[in-house]
């Protein structure tokens, strides 16, 4: 077991080194338009993929890190770079870690590639699994997936929101309700191939931020996909229901808590995204107090912006801390019986939430236009504390966790 440091190997700190040079000499000279346009910046996923970091490779890579770091490196330096444009290129990795961690050998040699395509012909895949009824409470989900054993197709009906890359996807991983009575349990992932009849996009969000990040609705009608579209195959969704119906006889909890625990182990990346955000803005508020002059002397001599910018480093130091030992705990399956994944999320997303006003602050007049990239950085943070569970939702985590009380 890979005991935790802070010291990141020579490897680490190649790839490291390697990621903040794309965000700083790619992702950041192409912020500005793209978060005008709200449009997916095809162009900067494209180099991403000729570099080789929009690919499967990659994510792997970093995800099989045996220190758990990897991936929190690379959304902190991708995210250091821009919000928005970083989810553009990490958005398919939600889909292609959904057929990982459901799928068969087949489905994910099958479908990945396809999310992915390749340097020439870059494609995109959409994880689709909030609902407008069921956001926070995924026990809510109305979709449902109906199996027609004579055609041996299942038949998709119903509507996502707020899904990354959704309709403009060349797959879709959708999740939908099999079994409503076991609550979250009653749940499977399929793969909708590119242009089956009957997905169609919805409403395209117009956003307060990650403006170049595509997000929109999911409208399912009557959608039939082949029965191997069943992530991990009916035999043994069979059995997982059958498992889940007969644990939930004897305590259901013990099904819901189940279901949390795997967004715990999710929810560092966010908060390393959120890092990763917030350290751009600290590091823009920094240079310009040392170089904007009043009343004669840079205004970092001020007592009051230098504390300021105190606070800040100390907070986003300590959000690292709490998303480093989440993640590392998380690799190396040790439980979070403080729920430190939800910890993580909640101290760093609330960072990024508040670090990049105060650089705003620290700029002025100037922090306020668009000039200066400390507004987009803040209209941006304030996702954070709202995907993959919202601040409130975290604390709720956290305090039933300490409690004991079960996490519904």
């Amino acid at each position: 077991m890979a005991e935790f440091t802070l010291e990141l190997n020579d490897d680490q700190k190649q790839v490291k080194e390697w990621l903040h040079g794309f965000a700083a000499d790619v992702i950041r000279p192409a912020a500005a338009e793209w978060d005008e346009r709200e449009e997916t910046p095809w162009p900067v996923i494209q180099e991403a993929a000729k570099v080789g970091i929009y690919s499967l490779d990659f994510y792997a890579q970093q995800f099989f890190d045996p220190s758990g770091l990897g991936i929190p490196m690379a959304m902190e330096e991708l995210f250091w770079g821009d919000a928005g444009i970083a989810l553009s290129i990490v958005g398919t990795g939600l889909a292609a870690v959904g057929v990982l961690a459901n799928g068969t050998e087949e489905q994910i040699g099958t479908w990945i590639p396809q999310m992915y395509g390749d340097a020439d012909d870059v494609k995109v895949a959409a994880f689709c699994s909030s609902e407008p009824d069921a956001g926070s409470d995924v026990a809510s989900m109305r979709t449902r997936a109906v199996y027609d054993e004579a055609k041996d197709e299942w038949v998709l009906n119903g509507t996502k929101t707020w899904a990354t890359n959704g309709g403009i996807a060349n797959v879709h991983v959708v999740v939908a309700v099999v079994d409503p009575d076991i609550g979250s349990k009653g749940h499977a992932s399929f793969i909708v191939p590119p242009s089956t009849p009957g997905l169609s996009q919805g409403q395209k969000f117009k956003k307060h931020g990650i403006r170049a990040s595509h997000t929109a609705e999911v409208v399912l009608e009557d959608v039939r996909v082949p029965g191997h579209c069943l992530l991990g195959g009916k035999e043994k969704l069979d059995e997982r229901l059958a498992r889940a119906r007969e644990r939930a006889k004897a305590g259901g909890e013990r099904v819901k808590n189940a279901a949390m625990a795997t967004f715990e182990a999710s929810r560092p990346a966010v908060g390393a995204m959120a890092v990763g955000t917030a350290r751009a803005a600290y590091e823009v508020a920094l240079d310009y107090a040392k170089t904007r002059s009043q009343f004669g002397r840079p205004i970092i001599d001020n007592q009051g912006i230098a504390f300021q910018l105190a606070d800040m480093r100390t907070r986003i130091d300590a959000a690292r801390l709490l998303v480093w030992r989440a993640s590392w705990m998380a690799t190396t399956g040790k439980p979070f019986t403080s729920a430190e994944g939800s910890m993580s999320k909640l101290y760093a997303s609330e960072t990024a939430r508040d670090v990049t006003a105060q650089a705003i602050q620290i700029l002025g007049g100037n922090g306020f236009t668009r000039e200066y990239p400390v507004e987009r950085m803040h209209r941006d943070a304030a996702i954070y504390t709202i995907f993959e569970g919202t601040s409130e939702i975290q604390r709720l985590v956290i305090a039933r966790t300490l409690s004991g009380m079960p996490i519904r």
